[in-house]
């Protein structure tokens, strides 16, 4: 046999096992099939659209482009351009956001068996508020990206921190998420600040409270729960909790609306791997909370809460 004809004679082998092995290819997929209809596993199999998370990432994008007019678009926005470039992204904005709102209500109305209110609607109405609220979105951010400044002499320029610093993006994607979620709008403001986590490590709850000058220094690591409060020019830094008390098996259903994490004044500063706890628990303002901090009671406005100096073992 020549060496042509055993090179042969080796694919048609290697064709028949994998024929083979793609014949078993149906009745797996039939298992996945029934497995589907399993009510005891997740699925959406529905005839309404879900909220794209792709389609998310993308609206915050745009975002990005008419929150930051010239920083993270691809073409050169200059005072001739500026009407015509902002006029589009509003535009383009406001088709895609409306579409994700709509699907987010018609979502709940069937997934929860609720009483439809007009879906379309009621999402195209609410994505016009929330495309009214950009001016003021845009004031509080320019106000959280001067505080950062301010405090970090590491920062070359105002640009600098727009283009790069994580805790900026995270900020900016929770304030669109938040006044998303104010609007009663489900799914989609934690869709967006979990891919602001994803992204820079920072999980902030869009249900939280937060005003202006707020800065997150590094961020990596930060955790803000959703009842979570905080007041104007706090500073915060890498590895913070503000988080709820240990909860029970059931504190879903039980504990669900009710305010579980901390409360947090003008002008306080909380430094790297503090951990503050409870619904109750209130940081006074003017307060400095060291690093590696663990509190879950109120701390009265101007202290200072610090850790022993440790002692350290050579061996």
């Amino acid at each position: 046999m020549s060496h042509n004809e055993e090179i042969l004679d080796s694919c048609k082998i290697d064709a028949d096992t994998l024929a083979g092995y793609r014949e078993k290819l149906p009745h797996i997929a039939e298992k996945i099939i029934e497995n589907s209809n399993d009510p005891d596993c997740f699925n959406h199999v529905d005839y309404e659209l879900i909220p794209s998370r792709d389609a998310v990432i993308k609206i915050i994008n745009k975002f990005f482009k008419i929150l930051y007019p010239g920083y993270f678009s691809s073409e050169k926005i200059d005072p001739i351009n500026l009407n015509f470039n902002i006029g589009q992204y509003v535009t383009q904005l406001f088709s895609m956001l409306a579409e994700q709102v709509v699907n987010s209500f018609r979502h709940d109305c069937f997934r929860f068996n609720l009483n439809c209110e007009e879906c379309n609607d009621k999402g195209h109405e609410i994505t016009l508020k929330m495309l009214e609220n950009i001016p003021a979105i845009r004031k509080v951010l320019a106000e959280d990206v001067r505080a950062t400044y301010a405090g970090d002499p590491s920062a070359q320029s105002y640009d600098e921190i727009v283009f790069s610093y994580p805790g900026i993006y995270a900020i900016t994607v929770y304030r669109i998420a938040h006044t998303l979620f104010e609007l009663d709008v489900p799914l989609l403001p934690r869709i967006m600040t979990e891919y602001a986590h994803s992204k820079t490590g920072i999980d902030i709850h869009p249900g939280a409270h937060i005003d202006d000058k707020f800065v997150i220094d590094h961020g990596t690591g930060v955790v803000i729960g959703e009842s979570t409060v905080i007041g104007k020019n706090v500073r915060i830094y890498q590895g913070v909790t503000l988080g709820a008390l240990s909860l029970p098996r059931n504190a879903g259903d039980e504990l669900r609306g009710q305010k579980r994490h901390p409360t947090i004044e003008d002008d306080v500063i909380i430094y790297s791997g503090a951990t503050i706890l409870g619904g109750d628990t209130v940081i006074g303002a003017r307060s400095v909370i060291g690093g590696n901090i663990w509190i879950t009671e109120s701390v009265p406005a101007d202290s200072r809460v610090l850790m022993e100096k440790p002692r350290l073992v050579y061996k």
